[in-house]
Parts: C-alpha cells; structure tokens; sequence
C-alpha cells in the first residue's frame, strides 16, 4: 500500500531530462561491502559508480583555495565531554563548553562552524544545536566505500517489486487493531484489512500525526516517535548546454563568505561526462531554500557557482529541486538523533505492536544503521520476520 503514484518513498529518481536521470532522494549505497544493497543492484543489473570523500578540492572568490581543516578533533572533546555531563547537550552546546572554543578567534570559530555545516550538518540533515552531541553519530557502517547508480537507485525499488501487487495512491488515514487483523481507512473513505501491517512511515508522518492507530500505540513507541528528530536535506541539480568546467573531482567544497546556502557539489562528470551538477543544502539553510521557487532558487546556486569559479562560469539551463519538508508524505529526508536520543531510542521505534499485528520499520526505525536505505530495508526484513513469530 503506497501514498505515491510511484514507488519509493524517498528513493526517488527523476527521468524528465531524457538520458539523465536523476535522484532526487537517495543517492549513494554507503559501504558496498557486506551491503545487502549491493548484492539488490547486482540481482537488478544496476550499474554502480564508486565516490571517494578523499577525491575532493574546494573553490572561492574564483579560483582553487586550500582545503580547509577539519573539525573532528574538537566534536570529538565535545563528545566526551557530553559524556561526563549529568545530561545529553547539543552538539552546539557541548562545543561551546570547551576551553578551545574560547580562545578562539571570531574568524577562527567562523571556520570552525563552516566545517560543521559541511561535514556534520549536511550528514545528518540537521543544525548542531539540535544534534545529540553523546549519539548524532552512534551507528554501524559497511566498508569498501560509498557507490552511486548513474542509472537511478529506483532500479532497486522496481526490481524489489517485481511480482507484487502495490495500491498505488492510497493514502493511509487510519490504522485500527480488529479482532484476527487489522484494518487500514484511506482518504478517499476507503478501507482494507490484513491479518498484519509493516508501517514503514517516515518519521516525520508519524510526528504530524496525519495518520490516528487505535488503541494509541504503546507509550515508549510514542516517546521515541517525538524524542527523534526530522532533518533537511535538499538538492538542486542543474543542467548545462555541456559538461561544466569544474575538476574531475567528486565533491567540490564551496568556500564564499558564509552564510552560504550552497557550501557543497557533487560532479558526476566524475564518472562520465555528464551537463549536470549536484547542490546540496542542509538544516536550516536547507529550509530556507525551500521557501524559493524553483527560478529563485536556481538563480541562488548560479550566483554560488560563479563566486566559486569566476563571473564567467556557463549559466545552468535547467533545474530540478527537491523539497522534502514541504513534502506531506515525507515531511522531512531522514531522522536524526535530537538531544537526548540514540540508538536505544530507535529501537524503542522498531518492531512490533498490538501483540504482533503491527511491526514498524524503516530508516528511523533502525538502531545500527539508522537515516539509509539500507537500514530501511534490513529493519523490514526484521519487522516482517517479527510479525510471521508472531503468527
């Protein structure tokens, strides 16, 4: 049962410029060794593309500037330090706290803060003053390196569904536990039941409460469901009359005068030669993104191009932008570990309800490799697992 005319969720690929298709969700496989994801691709005929962190330059005021330094070393201070308090604090907060912070100088902590936006903002899709500083990086990772699908991720949902009948369009209102089943009430007045459910709603669905469970879930689930956070993160591709003059580089680090809604680009020309670029906005620069339309927002990522490259960088001739938050079936890109929870939280999310007529699961729901989609589907093989115990 699914609320889209396609499936997905946030795994969303745009075909509307012919021979370059484009993901507007999700991107990369993370860690393709050991993956389930990878062994998915292979069984889809899906071609992947390797991406290194390490294949990287940045750029300012137009031309080439030193990669600047990276900020692990004080977050993690900042994170043992969150340890030894009596509370959780914010990222923020517990950086704040230490003596470096304050000798440092406002230029000093002006680059500071670009690094956490690029780095730790953009990764978990939320601002560090709402970060967990003891969790907002507790999870598990798969090595051998992060992949792209120059052919589109959706390659893995469609071969996923082959054999399955999907209800395209029906948007679930109402979640009732009956006697022997359950029974689901869609918005059009129209209603089903099933001897059990694996609700894979995104997490910031289940905080607008757009879809009522009689009886009320149980009260951890429901502590979990609001002590999670919801973050943002956006992109805008671009397009060009031809492969733009950037380096042959994976990632590209915007290095203006902050606060700039445009710090990092990804070029798949990389892989092959390709007329688009990849902008990412994160947090609340990315909510401040969403209140554009798309020409106005278009008009930002140029103007940020050409402070990077110099006034006579091509002019893009096309966009395509993605707004999850403004996005009722989504409300938001992914969870993230709000001051206060971690991974005990998640799993408080996960599993099952109602003595095992329901089962929840998804990216939010996945204590080990929470906010991906591989954590999104090793949680539904664990939801659906659960409830076939149950019986």
């Amino acid at each position: 049962v699914e609320a889209r005319d396609r499936i997905g969720g946030r795994v969303w690929t745009d075909r509307g410029w012919p021979g370059w298709p484009v993901d507007m969700g999700a991107s990369w496989i993370h860690g393709v060794t050991g993956n389930p994801l990878t062994a998915l691709a292979r069984a889809a005929g899906a071609a992947l593309h390797p991406t290194d962190y390490e294949s990287a330059a940045a750029f300012g005021a137009g031309r080439e500037q030193p990669y600047p330094a990276e900020p692990w070393g004080m977050l993690a201070r900042a994170q043992e330090r969150a340890w030894q308090a009596g509370a959780d604090l914010s990222l923020r907060a517990a950086v704040e706290a230490l003596p470096r912070w304050q000798k440092m100088s406002g230029a000093e902590r002006e680059a500071f803060r670009a690094a956490v936006h690029r780095m730790v903002e953009h990764e978990y899709g939320a601002d560090w003053g709402a970060l967990s500083a003891r969790s907002y990086d507790d999870s598990a990772a798969f090595g051998g390196g992060d992949a792209l699908f120059p052919g589109g991720y959706d390659q893995l949902a469609r071969h996923a569904a082959q054999g399955l009948r999907v209800r395209l369009g029906a948007v679930v209102r109402a979640v009732q536990a009956r006697r022997g089943g359950v029974r689901l009430t869609f918005a059009d007045g129209a209603a089903a039941e099933a001897h059990a459910v694996v609700c894979t709603l995104p997490l910031g669905v289940l905080q607008a409460g757009d879809v009522t469970f009689d009886p009320p879930l149980a009260p951890a689930r429901q502590g979990a469901i609001g002590a999670l956070g919801m973050g943002l993160l956006n992109k805008c591709w671009l397009r060009f009359d031809a492969p733009p003059p950037v380096p042959a580089a994976d990632w590209i680090l915007n290095l203006g005068p902050p606060p700039d809604l445009w710090p990092e680009w990804v070029n798949p020309s990389a892989a092959a030669p390709a007329p688009l670029l990849l902008g990412f906005n994160a947090g609340l620069r990315a909510d401040a993104v969403e209140g554009m339309d798309d020409a106005a927002t278009l008009a930002s990522a140029a103007e940020a191009l050409r402070g990077m490259f110099g006034s006579r960088f091509p002019a893009p001739v096309a966009a395509k932008v993605s707004r999850w938050r403004a996005d009722p079936l989504a409300r938001g890109a992914y969870s993230f570990h709000a001051t206060g929870s971690g991974r005990d939280t998640r799993a408080a999310l996960a599993g099952a309800d109602w003595v095992g007529r329901i089962a929840f699961a998804g990216e939010a729901a996945s204590p080990d490799h929470p906010s991906t989609v591989h954590g999104a589907w090793l949680s539904g093989l664990a939801a659906a697992e659960t409830l076939a115990r149950a019986g």
